[in-house]
């Protein structure tokens, strides 16, 4: 039986963008200091997988000051929904596709 991959898409390809995504399904903001700690990465590789799910339009980016202090909180967009639950839904497939074999 063949199995379509289509629904995998490229940005997930990355650890760390399929991790933020994971926990921003389960969050429904977290601000930069949380991911990083999720992670254990730096602030500059964090910004750099978070730029890239922005510009996919996956997440969102929300910006306040507490107190004088700047806070950066991210969220997952509507299409950042769809295609992390396709990019699921395919990944269930294969597995299951391999159990039938």
């Amino acid at each position: 039986m063949k199995i379509s991959i289509n629904g995998l898409h490229k940005a997930f390809e990355s650890r760390t963008r399929l991790g933020i995504m994971s926990v921003l399904a389960v969050n429904d903001k977290l601000d930069f200091n949380s991911l990083k700690d999720y992670f254990n990465i730096t602030d500059g590789k964090l910004a750099s997988q978070l730029k890239v799910l922005e510009k996919e339009g996956f997440i969102g980016v929300k910006k306040s000051f507490i107190g004088r202090k700047p806070n950066t909180k991210y969220f997952m967009t509507k299409a950042g929904k769809k295609a992390f639950n396709d990019h699921l839904k395919t990944l269930e497939k294969l597995i299951k596709s391999q159990k039938q074999t």
